[in-house]
């Protein structure tokens, strides 16, 4: 048995825990197209190179039907539950949808999730971002951002963006957090998954019936040649911007803090020269992305890629972290370098499933990194990188905390 064959094996193994970019070297090296078995027993084939994720993040043989995605499962895995992170019958939305419906969809988002709508948001994200390191610095000298700042910025502004009450945020922040902070049991995913789906649905009825100037209420209201969102698909929608808001940026907020603390010539070069937040906002992506793997794919024809034919019918995972560490694409691409060109980062994707909230994203991100850093100039890690414990699953990796010590 050759080495190239024995990796698959190491594929979300402890040791890809600890440090899953070795393992994704080794595999674009060695077996840039191979199956691997997902944590949660699913078989399905492994992309790494650059060149070939980014083909395929484009190819339209790849697609992400949720209802074909559901209807494959029993073939390539004995999963229960919904694969597409989703649950059954709200997986109407822009992810997990092809063209026409896919077209569609992101035309009648896109007319309301527009570059102006995000800019508005700037001095309400300031002040949230605010008002948190606040809360951050009541903690006294040590601090953990994952659960005082991470987690609790994208959603507080999901809720300003869908227009949440204020009454109902604190609970609305608690069902999210069950959802997609990574130590919930099934019983309690799944009774957050209700409540929150619940609670979404009820939140389009009264948009409709009592409008405000909130995304969500826009989306009520959307129409392009008489074409609205059904109610599922009102849900549905709603469900995919907070997890796309939520469980994407609370993570990159922590990857990308912790990056700078262990890179500390980064860290200063940053405090020195605030003009190059965008820039390293765009390198943290690259660097240490929340994504492992973009969203779930299947063949609906043999795809040969580098040389490996992927029969009709399985499933593909396109990693998106080893492409964003491809010395081919990116020189020296383990060293995080806030000044290097990032042109080419696949953290946002590519193609018609490109995120379409990359731009508050980034907003979130470079509000956060100019406030904290200038905030908390002395801020360290408060204990050694190998005792941080990590989140990984098959999509996503973060340190589920992060200690800091706030002043030296």
């Amino acid at each position: 048995m050759t080495i190239g064959q024995t990796l698959p094996d190491l594929v979300y193994s402890p040791e890809f825990t600890r440090d899953p970019y070795a393992i994704f070297a080794r595999l674009r090296e060695q077996a840039p197209v191979c199956r691997v078995t997902t944590h949660r027993g699913m078989s399905a084939w492994m992309v790494t190179r650059h060149a070939d994720v980014r083909a395929l993040l484009a190819d339209n043989r790849l697609a992400k039907d949720g209802n074909r995605i559901g209807e494959l499962i029993p073939r390539h895995s004995t999963l229960t539950g919904a694969a597409t992170g989703f649950p059954p019958g709200l997986t109407t939305n822009m992810v997990n949808s092809d063209p026409p419906d896919h077209t569609r969809l992101r035309h009648l988002v896109g007319r309301e999730f527009t570059g102006h709508r995000v800019e508005g948001l700037r001095p309400r994200i300031e002040e949230i971002v605010d008002d948190l390191l606040d809360g951050v610095a009541a903690c006294g000298d040590e601090a953990d951002l994952a659960e005082t700042l991470a987690r609790r910025l994208p959603i507080a502004v999901i809720g300003e963006l869908l227009g949440v009450p204020e009454a109902d945020r604190a609970e609305f922040f608690r069902w999210a957090d069950t959802l997609y902070g990574g130590t919930a049991s099934p019983e309690a995913l799944g009774q957050a998954y209700n409540a929150i789906v619940d609670y979404l649905g009820r939140l389009c009825d009264a948009k409709r019936d009592v409008p405000a100037d909130d995304l969500l209420t826009a989306l009520v209201q959307v129409s392009a040649d008489e074409d609205r969102l059904s109610r599922e698909e009102l849900v549905s929608m709603a469900l995919l911007l907070l997890v796309a808001g939520h469980e994407t940026t609370s993570k990159q907020i922590s990857n990308g803090v912790l990056a700078l603390l262990l890179n500390p010539e980064q860290l200063k070069l940053l405090k020195a020269q605030p003009a190059r937040t965008a820039g390293a906002v765009e390198e943290l992506l690259r660097f240490e992305g929340p994504s492992l793997s973009a969203s779930l794919r299947f063949t609906t024809e043999p795809v040969e890629v580098a040389g490996v034919v992927i029969p009709e019918g399985e499933f593909v995972l396109l990693s998106l972290a080893s492409g964003n560490r491809d010395p081919e694409k990116f020189p020296d691409p383990d060293r995080l370098d806030i000044t290097r060109s990032t042109q080419g980062n696949l953290a946002m994707g590519h193609g018609i499933h490109h995120c379409v909230g990359a731009a508050l994203a980034r907003l979130e991100l470079e509000i956060v990194l100019i406030r904290l850093v200038a905030r908390f100039p002395q801020m360290q890690l408060a204990v050694e990188a190998d005792d941080l414990e990590w989140l990984v699953n098959s999509f996503f990796r973060a340190p589920l905390h992060l200690p800091v010590s706030l002043r030296r």
